[in-house]
């Protein structure tokens, strides 16, 4: 069974499991069950995605529709649903910029280009002044990891095991999910990791709020090695949700500072109001040396991310630090923009941390109710809950969590399971009071059906 497996404890619900066969099984009909096996037979065949589970044919706002016409809350969405899905001024944006000026040769550029560069940096208050756009964040990883070693001069780098920087061999060499790196031989040489913070399973047994013990592998790395140009970090471990304390990034401000280390922030899945404030390293009173955006970047519509770094790391103009042929993408450019324009005027950071604290007082009481859940982790609307057998042992409730998830499904709210037993719930800003109700009234229906049947005894 894959829960005894700690690399298949992944970023996401695995799809080798006799659960997921039983889902198919149950809830798909014959036209949907030919479909999937289309998919099945065309692409290649992966843990976490193909075989694939359902077939989509519409979404709107917080919902994604099948094809036998469900309509399905999507509290997971990939993390570019910020806006949720086919919002009317995204869309309105991408269309008109489609008439006007679809696309970008190089050695040239465009005005929306220019303008949504402008803008993040006025987002980050001008802390972070030049930015290079790219197709994908995997993409943006790389070119940090590039300019990284052009300005430092050093190739190494310390980043956590467990982390999620993307999928390309660059971006697995930094990150560390098993799912993603084993059995791929030699990956990028240099790149070294240390145990990440947990506040619920503190290997180091830390005591104090400031989690101080879990610095010490670091510190002692980048004092031991001498050659580290750059920490690279999830500023919030997105899918299992694990949030520092401030004293925790101040710290490992300091240390970068010392042992002369850039501070890369990766907020793909994080930036962009996801928290409750537009980028999460701004939670934290610190100004990293660089930032990386993508997934909502694009207004859930486009394809988009961005690099963004301090103005003395413009040192690179001798070499290609991206170069993609859809850096400057006008329809990317203007996807970001409406999405920025949406977040802005319609106050979503406010609305956001008022729908966050609703979610927060369901929250306290299923935990009170359910002896399944373990704890209970949130910053804005990134959410985790963690389900365990025993709130003493802490053993992972990994087919319980399974359960639960497939059973709000049939109910009609997706979500994530991370680690193999952290429901991790990231509903769009745009979400209603009532709507979160009803989301969290299908949770809790499924919390105590699980914890009632004889599945976790």
């Amino acid at each position: 069974m894959y829960e005894n497996k700690a690399y298949m404890k992944t970023e996401g619900d695995i799809n080798l499991t006799d659960a997921r066969q039983a889902r198919l099984g149950d809830q798909v009909d014959d036209a949907v069950r030919s479909i999937l096996q289309e998919d099945e037979d065309v692409f290649l065949h992966q843990t976490l995605s193909s075989p694939c589970l359902n077939v989509l044919s519409a979404c709107e706002g917080i919902y994604v529709e099948d094809a036998q016409g469900r309509r399905i809350m999507d509290f997971h969405g990939n993390n570019v649903h910020q806006l949720g899905f086919g919002h009317p001024e995204v869309i309105a944006a991408v269309k008109q910029q489609l008439d006007q000026l679809s696309f970008c040769t190089r050695r040239y550029t465009n005005i929306p280009a220019i303008d949504l560069a402008n803008k993040l940096v006025e987002l980050t208050n001008g802390s972070l002044s030049r930015v290079l756009f790219a197709p994908g964040a995997t993409s943006a990883i790389g070119m940090a990891l590039k300019l990284a070693r052009a300005v430092t001069g050093k190739y190494k780098t310390l980043s956590m095991w467990g982390a999620f920087h993307g999928a390309s061999l660059d971006a697995i060499s930094v990150g560390g999910e098993g799912a993603f790196r084993r059995g791929l031989g030699p990956l990028l040489p240099g790149a070294e990791h240390v145990i990440p913070f947990n506040s619920y399973r503190c290997v180091f047994g830390c005591q104090d709020e400031g989690h101080s013990l879990c610095l010490k592998p670091i510190e002692y790395v980048l004092e031991q090695d001498g050659e580290i140009g750059a920490v690279v970090v999830e500023t919030i471990r997105n899918t299992d949700v694990q949030i520092p304390p401030i004293s925790y990034y101040r710290r490992l401000r300091e240390l970068c500072d010392k042992y002369g280390a850039l501070l890369i922030v990766d907020e793909t899945a994080t930036g962009l109001g996801r928290t409750g404030t537009m980028f999460a390293y701004q939670h934290y009173g610190i100004e990293p040396d660089m930032m990386v955006l993508g997934k909502g970047l694009g207004g859930g519509v486009f394809p988009m991310a961005a690099l963004l770094v301090k103005e003395e790391l413009n040192k690179a103009q001798e070499m290609s630090i991206g170069h993609y042929t859809h850096e400057k993408s006008p329809v990317g450019a203007a996807a970001g923009l409406a999405a920025i324009r949406v977040i802005e005027e319609n106050n979503l950071l406010a609305h956001a941390n008022e729908m966050a604290n609703l979610a927060k007082l369901r929250l306290q009481v299923m935990m009170e109710t359910y002896s399944l859940i373990g704890d209970i982790r949130q910053i804005g609307l990134l959410i985790a809950v963690e389900l365990v057998t025993d709130r003493v042992t802490k053993e992972p409730a990994v087919r319980q969590a399974e359960q639960v998830m497939y059973d709000c499904l049939e109910q009609g709210l997706n979500f994530k399971v991370s680690k193999g037993n952290v429901l991790t719930l990231s509903p769009p800003l745009i979400i209603t009071a009532e709507q979160l109700h009803e989301a969290f009234d299908m949770l809790e229906a499924s919390l105590a059906k699980v914890e009632n049947s004889k599945s976790i005894q």
